[in-house]
């Protein structure tokens, strides 16, 4: 075992609840000694997820630590909506979300029939654009950098798709937060793509396949959606939010499970350990409920308390250690 622990880290999407995981990873880039006690193997992001991913990668390979947690809450500030424009179109699609989710008869719109561009996506290309050097990317990937993966589905081979390393660019982060209601699919290679929070959310297992000096010994999970709940949901508003929530995790618990595995032959040795290692598995959870329809929600105010609570939990995660 090395000096350092190699620690992979991913993250789960959810809108803009990811904002959460932006403030855990900038308490984990400021708080942590990842010089002398952890090394970062990779890291994995979904939808949102992708957004800290891309950026927490970026910021390392180029200046370090401290470069990276400015990126990560540089890119959410832009992203808020606080131009007031933006707020009104903000309130009134997570006020319209929460209506649906209730039961209202609500018209229902292809994106595809929506005219002109779509300002959502537009604005996201922006704004990582603005911070993010994709052409750069590929000069980064060496073999001492962490591997940086982003989720999608190819909806048309109706397969996962994880784009890794050089092969992440704008319009594969694009695809990963393409939801099928909101936004177009994005073409990659001929193939159109979608949301990555039908696959893998976020990404594991391309993590795990590394040498044997690069293999993940602890994998930290930065988890969105809650695993557990307490009571029945009844109203029509419980039940869309929880199998929002369902869906979310059943791909994440799916991807652990296959770590467990292998968890379990390496202790059995069933498996080499010169090729294998046991890798333990820790969350980060957000230990609060919000409703699905604030996914959406891009007001400044709920984007600083997502981030807020993001640097508590991680300040929590820590201190048990």
């Amino acid at each position: 075992m090395s000096e350092t622990t190699n620690v992979a880290i991913a993250c789960q999407g959810g809108g803009s609840h990811t904002a959460f995981t932006a403030g855990v990873l900038e308490e984990l880039l400021r708080e942590c000694d990842w010089d002398e006690e952890f090394e970062l193997v990779g890291i994995s992001g979904t939808s949102g997820g992708a957004f800290n991913a891309l950026a927490v990668w970026y910021g390392l390979v180029t200046e370090g630590p401290d470069r990276a947690a400015d990126l990560v809450t540089s890119i959410w500030d832009d992203l808020a909506a606080d131009e007031y424009g933006d707020r009104l179109l903000n309130s009134w699609l997570t006020s319209l979300n929460r209506l649906g989710d209730s039961g209202w008869p609500l018209p229902r719109i292809s994106p595809y029939q929506v005219p002109g561009k779509e300002i959502g996506k537009e604005r996201i290309r922006e704004v990582l654009e603005t911070h993010i050097d994709f052409d750069a990317i590929p000069v980064f990937c060496r073999h001492e950098t962490p591997e940086l993966v982003v989720g999608t589905v190819n909806v048309n081979a109706g397969v996962f798709e994880t784009f890794v390393d050089e092969d992440v660019t704008v319009e594969a982060v694009l695809a990963s937060a393409a939801v099928p209601n909101v936004f177009e699919a994005v073409e990659i290679h001929g193939h159109y793509h979608w949301d990555g929070l039908f696959s893998q959310n976020p990404p594991v297992r391309d993590m795990m396949h590394q040498p044997p000096e690069r293999k993940p010994e602890e994998l930290w999970i930065i988890q969105i959606n809650p695993q557990e709940l307490e009571g029945e949901p009844t109203t029509l508003e419980e039940i869309a939010d929880r199998r929002n929530e369902l869906s979310g995790n059943i791909s994440l618990n799916q991807e652990l499970g296959f770590v467990e595995q292998i968890n379990e032959w390496v202790a059995e040795g069933k498996l080499p350990t010169e090729e294998f290692a046991q890798t333990e598995i820790h969350r980060i959870e957000m230990g609060r409920d919000y409703h699905c329809s604030t996914k959406l929600d891009r007001d400044p105010e709920f984007i600083a308390e997502l981030m807020d609570l993001g640097r508590s939990q991680c300040g929590a995660f820590l201190d048990e250690r």
